[in-house]
């Protein structure tokens, strides 16, 4: 099996089971047991800024710089309540896992005190929840023709706004995905 680990996993249109309808996912982690990834392009409705007021965690300063008026995420429906900063590579949080060289994935609150300061990653990604699967069974959702892959790149995950994420990360595939057929089969 190949991973598919730093990868968006891009829905079909013919994927409308209403929670995961034109998600990307950047896939976190993906091996036998399973994968793990955060919907990068589902806003819950809530800014940063109004986060971290919610949790009385805005900084002593006062002073908070624009990456806080970006929108917190669905991440997933697993563990709604669990908040997830996917982040440009910093070491020093409590608990943060290394995706690849630039990317990393940090779990603990330490990290959230530093968005809107000058002490935050360069760039980063907050959500509520995750998205996983068990072992095979987003090989079977792949076979299934629910899912396509391409690997992921900076400028989908924290460039763009979320509403176009979809729609950028399926072009990069090389087609428009309105060019799909919704009916599936195999040869």
């Amino acid at each position: 099996m190949d991973s598919l680990k730093n990868h968006f996993l891009i829905a079909m249109p013919s994927l409308n089971d209403g929670f995961f309808d034109r998600s990307v996912i950047y896939l976190c982690e993906h091996d036998a047991k399973g994968a793990m990834g955060i919907i990068i392009n589902r806003p819950v409705g809530m800014t940063i800024e109004e986060l971290l007021t919610q949790l009385d965690m805005l900084p002593e300063e006062g002073v908070l710089l624009g990456k806080t008026a970006e929108q917190v995420l669905v991440g997933g429906p697993v563990n709604p309540e669990r908040g997830f900063v996917l982040h440009t590579a910093q070491e020093g949080w409590a608990n943060s896992s290394k995706l690849t060289d630039e990317l990393m994935l940090t779990t603990s609150r330490d990290i959230l005190s530093s968005l809107g300061t000058h002490k935050a990653p360069k760039d980063f990604v907050v959500a509520l929840g995750y998205a996983g699967w068990s072992a095979g069974q987003l090989e079977q959702e792949l076979a299934d023709n629910s899912w396509l892959t391409i690997p992921a790149t900076d400028d989908i995950l924290f460039d763009l706004p979320h509403e176009e994420r979809w729609l950028r990360a399926s072009k990069n595939l090389g087609f428009e995905l309105w060019q799909i057929s919704s009916q599936t089969g195999h040869a």
